[in-house]
């Protein structure tokens, strides 16, 4: 399985509303909960209030279209960077599935999918 590298610096943080963000634009991931507002965006796209805001994150993706009847993608990449106590911030699509890991864990992340298998671009 391929994994590609997202040129990006990412910020996840929590707002009071989405007026300020470009859902058009790449890379926004929005959640909405009866609890909070989320979002995930590149880092020079983060509105400038915000509730929380956590910066610092990378991100790559499962490249290639994943079926919805593939069981584990996430369940194994996950497992191998538990192995390495490498946290991750997983976002889906109707597509593939993105995985975010804090910026100082990025290449020791990508360097543990290779040593498993993983074809990183």
């Amino acid at each position: 399985m391929k994994i590609k590298k997202i040129d990006e610096d990412f910020t996840v943080c929590k707002l009071e509303e989405y007026s300020e963000i470009n859902l058009g634009l790449p890379w926004v991931f929005v959640a909405s909960t009866d609890k909070e507002l989320s979002l995930v965006c590149p880092t020079y796209m983060t509105p400038k209030e915000t509730l929380a805001r956590e910066d610092g994150w990378k991100m790559f993706k499962v490249d290639g279209q994943l079926d919805f009847s593939l069981v584990g993608v996430l369940a194994k990449i996950s497992k191998i960077l538990a192995d390495k106590k490498i946290s991750i911030l997983a976002q889906s699509t109707y597509d593939t599935d993105y995985i975010m890991v804090k910026a100082d864990k990025f290449d020791e992340a990508l360097e543990a999918l290779k040593t498993n298998g993983y074809e990183i671009e």
